[in-house]
């Protein structure tokens, strides 16, 4: 292998824990990921590094070391599993092999049978590559202020995608992601969760709500203790997952920057960022910016989206653009009768009422986002002033568009 062999370590005790690591650290194509004396702790370690190796010292009670080769070996199967002991009997070797173990390693570590060892570890792992996995596109939805209609604008671009796509409920407090489609789904993200370990295309199938052959729902819990026991890295695994069984991941995460919703954030494509033309609504998107610059996002991964767009909106969207430092890339027209119409019926817009206005803007910034490019025209005119507002402010529009912010 070029790459290094990277392995954890589980030891009830601390001195075999040294003696291991020391041994490891003295091999140039080894790299020591994690370690503990948790089985549990470390089987989350293992399912979310995916080590090429995991040395597993059977220690004091080798009964409980036996039944997580055992487990590792059911559920991880592409992590080679090593026995490691200082004075085990010939049967104990002989019960930790037949669980799982492809090698065995007495301690202290000899240099010369870790060579050996890791040669072979070697081979296994280079038996393991497999053709690159296909990683579909993920697109999130989001705003840092509730009633902007992220909602809405999500399950509309999910449905609008050709390919086979996914739209994720990631409010798992009150996701109502189904309410959209006119679904009941019978499973959540939770059970999604609770099987990563062991997630394929045929158990996915089962777990996610199938709203047409192309788009797919995957709800949040219906119940808070659920919800509770999701954590942020259990939501980037499954993600991580879903993206090798779908083309496109459309993301519906909370109106906050909590952990979960910054572990999909992170993993996103791209993020289109939505807002209404109401003072509190952009000064919280120029704050979700901000946030995003000291994230580390790049600029060309945001998107911004004017929601309940209207002519009547007496606004200069130049102003709002300089006050923002981006682009808006869509405005999708203020319809509410429409909107709710569609949302009462549980279709989205863009399939029961395809030639709206609504519906058309949205399938254009779809197109935008499937060719990753900034539209060459602005797709709406613009306005000159803020006619009942910042008329009567005496500077220049930038510092007008400031000033009016700072008192809101």
């Amino acid at each position: 292998m070029t790459q290094p062999i990277t392995f954890v370590v589980l030891s009830t005790g601390l001195d075999n824990f040294k003696d291991i690591r020391k041994a490891l650290s003295a091999e140039g194509r080894v790299q020591l990921l994690a370690g503990g004396n948790d089985p549990d702790q470390l089987y989350e370690e293992i399912v979310r590094l995916k080590p090429n190796a995991a040395i597993i010292a059977l220690g004091p009670n080798p009964e409980t070391a036996v039944n997580f080769i055992q487990r590792l070996n059911k559920e991880c199967p592409k992590t080679a599993i090593i026995s490691a002991a200082a004075d085990a009997s010939p049967d104990l070797i002989l019960r930790s092999l037949r669980a799982g173990a492809r090698e065995f390693l007495r301690i202290p570590i000899s240099v010369d049978e870790l060579r050996t060892v890791l040669d072979r570890i070697s081979d296994y792992c280079n038996a393991q590559v497999e053709t690159p996995k296909k990683k579909g596109r993920m697109v999130a939805v989001f705003s840092s202020k509730g009633g902007c209609g992220t909602s809405f604008i999500a399950t509309n671009l999910a449905a609008c995608v050709a390919n086979r796509s996914i739209l994720i409920d990631l409010n798992l407090q009150a996701g109502d992601l189904p309410l959209f489609l006119g679904v009941d789904p019978k499973y959540s993200i939770a059970d999604v969760v609770e099987k990563r370990a062991r997630l394929d295309d045929a158990l996915i199938n089962t777990l996610v709500t199938p709203y047409s052959s192309q788009l797919s729902l995957l709800a949040a819990p219906k119940s808070a203790d659920s919800a509770d026991e999701i954590e942020p890295q259990h939501v980037f695994e499954v993600l991580q997952r879903l993206r090798e069984s779908f083309d496109y991941v459309v993301l519906d995460p909370q109106h906050t920057f909590d952990s979960i919703t910054l572990a999909a954030l992170d993993q996103s494509d791209e993020i289109v960022l939505v807002l209404t033309l109401d003072i509190p609504a952009i000064r919280s998107t120029q704050r979700a910016l901000e946030i995003f610059d000291r994230l580390g996002y790049p600029r060309k991964k945001i998107r911004i989206v004017v929601n309940r767009w209207s002519k009547q909106i007496d606004l200069d969207l130049r102003q709002v653009e300089k006050f923002l430092g981006e682009p808006v890339v869509g405005f999708v027209p203020s319809d509410y009768q429409t909107a709710v119409n569609s949302i009462n019926l549980g279709t989205p817009l863009v399939q029961s009422d395809p030639t709206s206005k609504i519906a058309l803007e949205i399938r254009r910034i779809a197109q935008t986002l499937s060719a990753g490019v900034l539209p060459l025209e602005d797709p709406k005119p613009r306005r000159a002033f803020w006619s009942t507002f910042l008329k009567r402010q005496p500077a220049e529009p930038k510092f007008e568009l400031k000033a009016s912010m700072e008192k809101a």
